[in-house]
């Protein structure tokens, strides 16, 4: 499957509904991803939104909205993410609620400590 650019609608709509929020902006999946911890929560991939949530919040998500999906990259299942299509990204209410929840989430795990680069040469 041919990699497809990321959604620069969902980029700005990302970050404009995380101003306020505490978070750290970093370059994934060729697009961006926001951390809070060192531990990613949100970001954007090809044409969906990918929120990191709970167990609970996943299974209800998931249940609640036919058109969200498991974020699978590569062919892989990233297990603690959903991905969230631009028409359900387009209703703010179900949008910031979701955000809300996967921030809470990530701010709720352990920090995650930085990986460190290795020297070339």
């Amino acid at each position: 499957m041919p990699w497809k650019k990321a959604n620069r609608e969902l980029m700005q709509l990302l970050a404009d509904s995380l101003q306020g929020y505490r978070v750290e902006r970093k370059m994934m999946f060729g697009s961006v991803a926001y951390f809070v911890n060192n531990n990613m929560f949100a970001g954007v991939h090809e044409d969906n939104v990918i929120m990191r949530l709970s167990e609970e919040d996943r299974q209800e998500i998931l249940s609640t909205y036919h058109e969200i999906t498991r974020f699978t990259p590569m062919g892989r299942v990233m297990k603690e993410y959903a991905a969230l299509p631009e028409l359900i990204c387009a209703d703010k209410d179900i949008f910031t609620k979701w955000l809300g929840r996967s921030y809470r989430y990530a701010a709720s795990l352990p920090q995650k400590e930085k990986k460190r680069r290795k020297k070339r040469g």
